[in-house]
């Protein structure tokens, strides 16, 4: 029956590559010039492959069997071939298809395995029961090194195996970077074995407040069911080798000094007071979730939870979150107070400065690079909430910028500043807004880098980022519903340059994508 629907699904497809664009491929390569030929085969593919690219055949050969029943076999003289080339960038790939042969160039087993995304993209089913992909000459590299997805798990838990499929459409997708925001005022999601109350207790909250479009963060209702979930650092690292062997790094975001309510009701002397309180139920409202970065014992704990973070993603960059921090509990604070007079700080967002600086610091001399919402710069950019002065300080110059918020003169007066950025500037990227507000073409037509940057300031510019954030996600056909087809934009975005990008050619290539989605059984918007 399985095999049935796989025909009859890409037969259907045989008929869109008759259309106006024969090469369905998201993102779109950068360079591509067609040819009539076409190259045909049936249920097996002969490989041939250097030994640096061996480690990718299990995989490929996993997702050939399993989605096309299609058997890679390895040969000295096989019909797909893979070459290394020394020359080109590490994503960077080069792909000839011609009536013989499949020839692939790539420096690096990431662009051997992009490379691969294509093809697999390119196969057509025909009514005989062999494969076709059409003739062209590819060369390709992504427009920007950074291209991600975030999945806030903190406010509703999904569990690994919606993660896996997220990452397998990921790297379908050529997406490399997973946000992993698993930390907030309404849950901590991860095990750290020095502090197992975040998740005997930080993990759990007993009702959950119900909001919609509609409605905005000011719902009454709550859903009286008891709401929880984390994963073991077992689980942990099988999702990252994971990713790993799809060529995305997970980038953890573990939310501080703000959005701590779940850690402080698991230890209360993280907070201001040492009151005991519970894991927050509502969404849409800033906390008073705020740490006590006054007291050494607190800074402590930050330490020890980033070591065991560490641990578990070896990826160079951890996010710190730092968005949001409400500054009433310091202002009550005699600790935060002294803490002040002793740096004499001019205001609460120089205390602020301070923790970003300190934790900074400690991210770089283990390694890493610490990543933060833009407020961490020290610019008040919710003068409507808070009539707080900016920072007198500066930020370390190492720390990634994820701008979301404010401004957007505030992302090319950081690049200018020598600060790497990420832009996921919530009108363009936030995914939990409606189809209404953020439409498939709207997505599709956001530009992460500002105008009338030079080259070199441009350099800056890590790349486009959508966000998942999950206050509304209470089933999976929610997240799945809103993260496609917008996704398929969003790669675009970050892999095609702009003069490449043509949005009625991508709603063709999308209409053949969304095939393989319906296959996969995933659930996706539809405005028809």
């Amino acid at each position: 029956m399985k095999e049935s629907i796989l025909f009859l699904g890409l037969l259907s497809l045989t008929c869109l590559s008759q259309a106006q664009y024969r090469y369905h491929v998201i993102p779109y390569p950068n360079k591509l010039v067609e040819a009539e030929s076409a190259f045909e085969f049936k249920s097996a593919l002969t490989v041939t492959m250097p030994e640096v690219f061996m480690p990718e055949i299990e995989l490929m050969s996993s997702i050939l069997a399993d989605e096309y029943h299609i058997k890679l076999i390895p040969a000295a003289h096989g019909k797909l071939i893979f070459k290394q080339n020394r020359q080109l960038d590490h994503e960077a790939y080069k792909l000839t298809v011609t009536e013989e042969k499949i020839i692939t160039e790539a420096s690096s087993t990431t662009g051997c395995f992009w490379a691969f995304q294509t093809i697999r993209q390119l196969m057509t089913l025909t009514g005989n029961g062999s494969y076709i992909i059409p003739g062209c000459q590819i060369e390709d590299h992504p427009a920007y090194p950074w291209r991600s997805l975030l999945l806030d798990e903190a406010r509703n838990f999904k569990g690994k195996r919606a993660v896996k499929i997220l990452l397998d459409q990921m790297a379908l997708l050529k997406m490399n970077v997973f946000h992993w925001h698993i930390t907030d005022d309404q849950g901590w999601r991860i095990e750290i074995k020095k502090y197992p109350l975040l998740t005997e207790t930080g993990a759990w909250r007993d009702s959950s407040q119900i909001t919609t479009a509609e409605t905005g963060w000011t719902g009454h209702n709550y859903d009286p069911f008891p709401h929880g979930g984390y994963y073991t650092q077992s689980e942990i690292r099988e999702i990252v080798s994971y990713a790993a062997k799809r060529h995305i790094t997970i980038v953890p975001e573990i939310d501080l000094p703000g959005h701590s309510f779940a850690a402080i009701a698991a230890y209360p002397w993280l907070g201001m007071f040492n009151d005991s309180v519970r894991v927050w139920c509502s969404v849409g409202d800033i906390t008073q979730g705020t740490l006590n970065i006054a007291d050494d014992k607190v800074f402590h704990f930050v330490e020890d939870i980033m070591t065991e973070i560490m641990l578990l993603f070896p990826g160079p960059v951890i996010h710190t979150g730092g968005d949001e921090v409400d500054y009433g509990p310091w202002k009550q604070s005699a600790d935060v107070i002294a803490l002040m007079e002793e740096k004499e700080f001019r205001n609460y967002s120089d205390v602020q400065m301070y923790f970003s600086n300190l934790l900074a610091g400690f991210l770089e001399k283990n390694g890493r690079r610490m990543m933060g919402w833009n407020e961490i710069m020290g610019k008040n950019i919710h003068p409507t909430l808070w009539n707080e002065a900016d920072a007198s300080q500066n930020l370390s110059k190492d720390v990634i910028i994820h701008f979301w918020e404010g401004n957007p003169v505030q992302i090319k007066d950081a690049m200018e500043k020598g600060y790497d950025v990420v832009n996921s500037d919530r009108h363009f990227t936030y995914l939990h807004y409606t189809y209404d507000y953020l439409s498939l073409e709207k997505a599709y037509s956001f530009i992460p880098t500002p105008e009338d940057v030079n080259p070199v300031v441009a350099k800056h510019m890590l790349g486009p980022e959508c966000a998942m954030w999950g206050e509304r996600l209470f089933k999976l056909s929610d997240l799945y519903r809103q993260v496609f087809p917008r996704i398929a934009a969003y790669a675009e975005v970050g892999w095609t340059k702009e003069p490449n990008k043509n949005f009625v050619r991508f709603e063709q290539s999308l209409s053949v994508l969304k095939r393989t989605w319906d296959f996969d059984g995933i659930v996706y918007y539809c405005n028809d």
